[in-house]
């Protein structure tokens, strides 16, 4: 049986290969990082990640960093939970590999904008302007996402993947803001669909579970209006 653990933080894209283990379907463990605390700092916790960041995903004693990465591997080392399409083809098997990075290098850097533009800039009056620059910036995106699910039930047609998992964290993540998200209506049929999946809904019980637990201890991330507290995910 292999053991694995995953390092994530409520909210966090990290949400994305939790719900990648929950369809495996194999028991797996999970650790908190409570940025507020310090954890993503601690020297147990560079030593396994010296980012600092979320995801970490640690597999019978190694680890693995990076969403990319580690979707790449779940989806490869578990082929019958079917989480990406399996091409054999060299190239057709690295058009799947830009899709997840589509989400990790383009789409979530803009999340982040639009989540805490004061992490941006230290000029309150400017972070606006920061939030709508990256409000121009998401919304091609969103208007080609939307486009493609205007045909298709998911990412990759009739069958749910893991990029189903990650745009759909993206979906969230923007929802949150003042991005006015109503011209997609496509995508927000997506959302609702992402939803009724079992292993979507134990991965956002973990989640709640976890931000509930940070809550009543005050750990909970909190930015202020004028300036950002520095974590490493959001």
């Amino acid at each position: 049986m292999t053991d694995m653990t995953l390092h994530f933080a409520p909210n966090t894209c990290a949400r994305v290969p939790m719900t990648a283990l929950e369809e495996i379907g194999l028991p797996f463990k999970t650790e908190l990082v409570a940025f507020m605390r310090g954890d993503h700092r601690s020297p147990g916790y560079i030593a396994l990640n010296p980012k600092g960041k979320v995801p970490t995903l640690c597999v019978d004693g190694r680890v693995l960093t990076e969403n990319v990465a580690i979707l790449s591997w779940l989806a490869t080392a578990f082929p019958d939970a079917q989480l990406l399409p399996r091409h054999f083809d060299l190239f057709d098997h690295a058009g799947v590999v830009s899709d997840l990075a589509f989400c990790a290098s383009l789409l979530h850097p803009i999340v982040t904008r639009l989540r805490i533009p004061q992490y941006f800039c230290d000029i309150e009056d400017a972070i606006p302007r920061v939030f709508a620059m990256a409000e121009q910036a998401m919304r091609p995106n969103f208007a080609l996402i939307d486009q493609r699910l205007s045909v298709n039930k998911w990412w990759y047609g009739d069958r749910w993947s893991i990029m189903d998992a990650y745009i759909n964290w993206v979906w969230f993540r923007v929802a949150g803001t003042a991005f006015d998200i109503s011209p997609y209506c496509h995508f927000a049929r997506h959302d609702n669909a992402a939803g009724r999946r079992p292993a979507v809904q134990r991965a956002l019980r973990r989640d709640a579970e976890a931000a509930k637990w940070l809550a009543e201890r005050g750990l909970e991330v909190k930015f202020s209006a004028g300036a950002a507290v520095r974590v490493a995910a959001v």
